[in-house]
């Protein structure tokens, strides 16, 4: 197992695994200061972890990759949405939640693909909010492959900063 640290993330990755952390572009943000309200250029950090090779650019909830994978892969999207909204709303459950089975269907995936299945789960973490976005190959093989992604997302540690 080998650690990845980056922007306030940090991630236990699995043998054979790949991760990475990067900010993803930037994208205009509303900041409130006093009574005026201005738009801001905001990158934020997003992490991959996948059982399989990441490439290059490879979107948010995983695009192409989740589309290849095959019925034993898995992949992890841990999606930094700041601290605007965090601990409120969406955002309210606080921690990194534990995954389950039970919580994977076809029907939450980012973009269907047949026979896969995925959970996503909204949350904050020290002041920051997060998307938790997760992926089996294959749904009827979930029981096998979610205690991978189980184990993955407990080894997750989010900071306060993004440095």
């Amino acid at each position: 197992m080998s650690t990845i640290d980056r922007y306030g993330i940090r991630a236990q990755v699995p043998d054979g695994w790949q991760a990475r952390v990067r900010k993803r572009p930037a994208v205009a943000a509303a900041s409130t200061s006093g009574s005026a309200s201005t738009a801001r250029e905001v990158a934020r950090p997003v992490l991959h972890m996948a059982s399989r090779s990441l490439p290059d650019d490879l979107g948010d909830f995983g695009g192409e990759l989740v589309a290849a994978m095959g019925s034993s892969d898995v992949f992890l999207a841990l999606i930094d949405y700041g601290s605007d909204v965090a601990d409120r709303g969406l955002f309210a459950k606080q921690g990194v939640p534990n995954l389950a089975p039970s919580q994977f269907s076809p029907n939450r995936m980012a973009r269907y693909i047949p026979g896969r299945s995925a959970c996503q789960h909204f949350f904050s973490d020290n002041g920051r909010a997060f998307c938790l976005y997760a992926v089996v190959g294959a749904h009827s093989r979930r029981m096998a492959t979610v205690p991978r992604l189980a184990t993955a997302a407990t080894g997750l540690r989010v900071s306060g900063g993004v440095s």
